[in-house]
């Protein structure tokens, strides 16, 4: 089943989203031109620190620590080494756009923990072969959010289905390099755009990894054994439908594909009419 990653720097939140089956707690540090790509927009932007990755390993016992640093610049190298010495578990690289930034980025790290690049330009996406060539790639995740605003494009989940998404997995399946995409919420919620239909797509897709969006528990808005609780019963309603796609055939897939193309399509009619 899909590894779930959530994110918080509180190590109370951290601890219980662990007890409630999370296998990533996803530590947040990359703040360098974050404000200016996404001013504006309905997105979090986190400010968490090198002392946030210490008092998370402090508490985390099963759960993988997983930090996002910032994009390669001149403090990258002492960055890493610090986030590294703090306990990190596993480095996620954001915001490259060539194979030369990659190289860097491995080089810092030097095979001390596990690596996972996020796949969120199109720079990113077209020198993609490129950075398969290269020694040290563990694991890819595609940011669905900045990749759609990188193309122009109207709606962040229109990279399902209009063949970006297709084409960047179908090179990772081919390396054989585990990968994830996007953001997913609850099962059994009125959305229009639900999540059994997103994690149809990761399993159409091949994806082993999702993070839990911000909309599936919101760690600032409750207390942390109210938090546990919502998380443990998402989580076990999330596996159970994941329990009945890995049950499901091609044809499935292919129509569950085509009702999301319909909806996705939906949505950005419903975007483009409020603009």
């Amino acid at each position: 089943m899909l590894e779930y990653f959530y994110i918080t720097n509180n190590p109370d939140y951290a601890a219980a989203a662990e007890r409630a089956g999370v296998g990533r707690v996803f530590v947040d540090m990359e703040y360098i031109g974050k404000a200016e790509r996404q001013g504006g927009l309905d997105t979090v932007q986190n400010r968490h620190t090198v002392d946030d990755v210490k008092k998370l390993r402090s508490v985390l016992t099963k759960s993988e620590l997983l930090v996002r640093v910032n994009p390669i610049h001149e403090g990258s190298k002492d960055e890493i080494d610090a986030v590294i010495a703090a306990g990190a578990d596993v480095i996620m690289l954001p915001m490259w756009t060539s194979v030369g930034e990659v190289e860097k980025f491995f080089e810092y790290v030097k095979g001390r923990v596990k690596t996972i690049l996020l796949l969120e330009t199109d720079g990113a996406r077209l020198c993609l072969d490129g950075v398969l060539e290269l020694d040290g790639v563990d694991e890819i995740y595609i940011g669905l959010n900045d990749l759609h605003l990188s193309q122009g494009k109207t709606f962040m989940f229109e990279l399902l289905t209009d063949g970006t998404v297709d084409e960047i997995t179908a090179k990772l399946r081919a390396k054989n390099i585990r990968f994830g995409i996007g953001g997913v919420g609850k099962v059994n919620c009125e959305n229009l755009l639900s999540a059994e239909n997103i994690l149809a797509e990761h399993y159409r897709l091949g994806s082993s990894m999702a993070i839990l969006a911000r909309a599936f528990c919101d760690w600032t808005a409750y207390p942390v054994d109210e938090f546990e609780k919502i998380m443990t019963s998402g989580i076990a309603e999330n596996r159970e439908y994941e329990a009945f796609l890995q049950n499901q055939d091609e044809d499935f897939f292919a129509n569950s594909h085509t009702e999301t193309e319909k909806i996705i399509k939906k949505i950005i009619e419903i975007k483009k009419a409020k603009k």
